[in-house]
């Protein structure tokens, strides 16, 4: 993705020069908060400036001290990070909300409040009514909300996205999605590994374990590839480890709006799976096939014809792919680059609303877009429509939003 340049302009200086990040979350022994500051530095378009890595004021010195940021922009407490953030006139313009997931709505709601626009991590918010609630103050003050799901970032899913809008396919008919990992296959929470601990505690993680976890992945990207609604679905969540609080495998029917029919699956105890996210389309026209463990290439299947195996890269991508791809054809271009784009695109709408008042400002590209805070609200909701589907014996249920 190639970086905006420099202008001589005062002007063209403000709109280039790097967007100022904060982060809530993302201290010692997180994996994630690492994750969105390679991302968000990739393409240099931002500047870690301000954190509350911990709410403990010992360790939030410590983490923040190790990346870099000056003590005076350390913090232990988000909403002191917001008031202060916000007075200063070189205060952060975004922040990067890295906690577990219990804390997301406070968190972002203490910077909406503030005037600075949000970056959070999924899912948004641990129930959907404080998803609205953030959907409407984001609204409200006119502020971005980006929602990174990186899964969307990958190129050859983005080629994968206009192949079906263009109509490939033709009529969309089967949506199978999967998403299945192994590594809570033994009960590892009780070992205290921070990550497992979280995501089986219902207090921190909301009603949704596995589900909530990377079924979320799962439902986005299938609504981000082929841009159906979900009408309604059929759940059972089951807990596969004694004595775990939360699911660990989940399976679920849906019905689309076209009248498609879907199928996820998505699973944190199945041995020999590592990070196994596959999806497969198929229409009246052609189908389609992609995992996200070989990323680089997408399965195209027209009807009557061979299947081919689309590369990133190469002249076989679309403009959707090309324009999201940086390396040469045959490296691997995955996990850290999808962040890198959404953190990328974001930088284009942040910097364009920089100068807005004027309307002289950088205009983002056509092109460029981010799942936001309806995919948010989407994701919660569905969650919660599982849980319920479940709890009722695997009843159909209305998505809600």
């Amino acid at each position: 993705m190639a970086i905006e340049g420099k202008s001589d302009s005062k002007e063209g200086a403000s709109a280039a020069r790097r967007i100022r990040l904060g982060m809530v979350g993302g201290g010692e022994g997180a994996f994630i908060g690492a994750v969105h500051r390679i991302a968000a530095r990739l393409d240099d378009h931002y500047e870690l400036v301000a954190g509350a890595l911990s709410a403990t004021p010992a360790k939030a010195q410590r983490s923040g001290r190790a990346i870099g940021l000056a003590p005076e922009r350390i913090y232990s407490d988000h909403a002191a990070m917001a008031r202060a953030e916000a007075m200063r006139e070189d205060g952060i313009e975004a922040v990067a909300i890295v906690t577990p997931n219990h804390l997301h709505a406070p968190v972002a709601t203490a910077f909406l409040r503030a005037g600075i626009h949000v970056i959070c991590d999924k899912p948004v918010t641990t129930t959907l009514k404080d998803a609205k609630a953030l959907r409407a103050l984001a609204a409200k003050r006119k502020l971005i909300f980006a929602v990174t799901h990186n899964y969307t970032g990958y190129p050859m899913v983005r080629h994968a996205r206009q192949m079906v809008s263009e109509g490939a396919l033709g009529k969309v008919r089967v949506v199978q999605v999967e998403y299945s990992q192994d590594w809570l296959t033994d009960k590892l929470e009780a070992t205290g590994q921070k990550q497992a601990d979280w995501r089986t505690d219902p207090k921190r993680s909301g009603a949704g374990g596995c589900i909530g976890d990377i079924g979320t992945h799962a439902y986005n990207l299938a609504d981000y590839i082929t841009r159906l609604a979900v009408t309604e679905l059929c759940a059972e969540l089951s807990t596969f480890v004694a004595g775990r609080k939360l699911d660990d495998n989940a399976q679920v029917m849906l019905r689309y709006a076209n009248g498609a029919r879907g199928l996820l699956w998505a699973s944190q105890v199945a041995p020999g799976n590592e990070n196994g996210l596959r999806i497969r389309v198929y229409g009246d026209k052609g189908g389609i096939e992609w995992r996200q463990e070989q990323p680089n290439h997408l399965h195209w299947s027209p009807i009557g014809k061979p299947t081919q195996i689309l590369s990133r890269g190469t002249g076989a991508a679309n403009a959707a792919a090309a324009r999201v791809t940086r390396i040469p054809a045959g490296h691997p271009e995955g996990y850290l680059e999808g962040f890198a784009t959404l953190y990328a695109e974001i930088a284009q709408h942040l910097r364009a609303v920089r100068r807005a008042g004027d309307g002289r400002g950088p205009k983002p590209d056509k092109a460029a877009h981010f799942p936001g805070i309806e995919d948010g609200v989407k994701g919660v909701a569905f969650i919660e429509a599982v849980v319920a589907s479940s709890k009722r014996g695997g009843r159909w249920v209305r998505l809600k939003g």
